[in-house]
């Protein structure tokens, strides 16, 4: 297959005719100044269109992209599901829109009272005494946990810890949020359920440990059936607990993990709460920290300066915990994935929250009853919102989850997580999350166990695959070897010299 498809043609280099333009600007209300010489550049060779021009190509670039508008996005951890339109409308209301961060406070009261109030919701959700709204995503969460895990054992003046304890089944970021606070990073096995290992935890607890970083489901998409032992053995030798939350789709209005004796906890605002976050953003990670960990929040938090009564409002502001770790980002978070966050919670209410975790984990182990028949399960448990199965078969050696994925896209279907959890080979991580129908699931489990009985009676078509996107399997090695970040890549015009197949 060529490395592009005929949807692709005509490109835009093609159209290109000097002196036409596709966006025709207004005269500038300030006075014309000479560009600096040294930030023009005559190669750049920017195309020459006309608006409809302009318009059309976009237009068949976005039609090339699946989306969640446009297919079920199966992708395991990553909670890719549908995101009501009402919240995108709340965010872009003017009053939040067009606030600027560095506006006095008294002028901003509406988006304040907001940020004050899904700080109280999210402390309810979670079981937690205090919660900051300023990580920017889940790993800049976790970093802003193990930073101020550090701070709680240096300010009581124990200097001898320096371990991080962390489990085979975290999320992959985990070791790396430690590795980047200067701590050492001791990764706990699994046992024969999933499940931590409780033997291997016990020995490694001692004096020199921070504490321990759990995901609970883990990324096998399992409960820790230890989970109270675990922690109570951390606590034991002086340790505190972190949360992974990127898993609350599961847990959110069920169970409260402070209630665990969890000490931080960052949530996914935009995995459980309402933004959509293909391609890498927007993203938010509040914290929820316990009692004694509510000192060393990141600062400013937004609290309440002056009571109101029945005649005024109360009057917000910010506040800097007595022994914070100081500012994690600048201004006050990702405002715009509060705001969504806000109207998906005011929305649906503890009934609705409640609900989405249920039918999250119904929807999984439905969809993982439809295809562990031909689709191995590593450990014989009901899951929770999602599940890890893997994609090879004794009989068909040559095949792996790879091919899965591809030959999915070949019926309509974005692939699901792919080798992750590295504890298990040729891993497929699969996530359908609340919002999909019935009628979705069984057409993508249909889908699976035709790659399962294709993958024994003609391997040949899988390792092709896919076989009608625009685009044919890439080279990705290559690709990441040899990157194309100019505007009109080289074997655009050169096919010849592709680095697809």
């Amino acid at each position: 297959m060529s490395a592009l498809g005929s949807r692709l043609e005509p490109l835009v280099y093609d159209l290109s005719r000097p002196g036409r333009s596709g966006a025709p600007l207004p005269e500038p209300d300030v006075p014309h100044a000479e560009l600096p010489s040294d930030l023009l550049r005559e190669e750049l060779g920017l195309p020459e269109i006309t608006q409809l021009d302009a318009v059309r190509h976009f237009q068949r670039l976005s039609q090339l992209n699946h989306s969640i508008d446009t297919g079920f996005y199966p992708l395991g951890s990553c909670t890719m599901k549908y995101n009501p339109r009402i919240n995108e409308d709340a965010a872009r209301l003017p009053g939040f829109l067009h606030a600027h961060p560095l506006q006095e406070a008294n002028t901003v009261q509406g988006s304040l009272a907001l940020m004050y109030e899904l700080q109280e919701w999210l402390k309810e959700i979670g079981g937690f005494a205090g919660v900051s709204l300023q990580p920017a995503a889940g790993a800049h969460g976790e970093l802003t946990g193990i930073l101020m895990m550090r701070a709680y054992h240096l300010a009581r003046g124990d200097m001898a810890r320096h371990k991080i304890l962390i489990p085979d089944s975290a999320h992959g970021t985990n070791p790396a949020s430690t590795t980047m606070s200067g701590l050492e990073v001791i990764e706990l096995p699994s046992d024969g359920r999933g499940n931590v290992d409780v033997k291997a935890l016990r020995a490694e607890c001692g004096e020199d440990v921070v504490g321990l970083m759990i995901t609970n489901p883990n990324t096998l998409g399992l409960f820790e059936e230890h989970i109270e032992e675990v922690v109570q053995l951390t606590r034991d030798c002086g340790g505190l607990i972190y949360g992974d939350g990127a898993n609350m789709n599961a847990l959110t209005g069920v169970i409260r993990p402070g209630d665990f004796g969890f000490d931080v906890m960052h949530y996914n605002l935009h995995k459980t709460f309402s933004t959509p976050h293909g391609g890498g953003g927007p993203g938010s990670g509040p914290v929820g920290v316990s009692e004694r960990m509510a000192d060393y929040l990141p600062s400013p938090i937004v609290a309440i300066i002056e009571e109101g009564d029945e005649k005024e409002p109360p009057l917000y502001g910010f506040a800097a915990p007595p022994k914070t770790i100081g500012r994690m980002k600048a201004f006050n978070g990702q405002f715009g994935v509060l705001v969504r966050a806000y109207a998906y919670i005011r929305i649906h209410g503890a009934a609705g929250l409640r609900a989405n975790a249920e039918h999250a984990v119904l929807n999984a182990n439905y969809l993982l009853s439809k295809v562990r028949a031909e689709y191995h399960l590593p450990f014989e448990r009901a899951c929770l919102h999602e599940f890890v199965v893997e994609g090879r078969w004794r009989g068909a050696p040559d095949v792996h989850a790879l091919d899965v994925s591809k030959r999915l896209m070949d019926f309509g279907f974005h692939p699901p997580t792919n080798y992750f959890p590295l504890i298990v080979h040729e891993a497929l991580m699969i996530e359908p999350t609340e919002t999909e129908s019935r009628e979705t699931l069984d057409a993508f489990a249909d889908a699976l166990l035709q790659i399962a009985a294709t993958a024994r009676d003609n391997p040949e078509e899988l390792r092709g695959a896919p076989h009608t996107t625009p685009v044919a399997r890439m080279d990705e090695v290559r690709a990441a070897r040899q990157l194309v970040l100019c505007c009109r890549p080289k074997f655009l015009s050169e096919p010849a010299q592709a680095p697809y197949t």
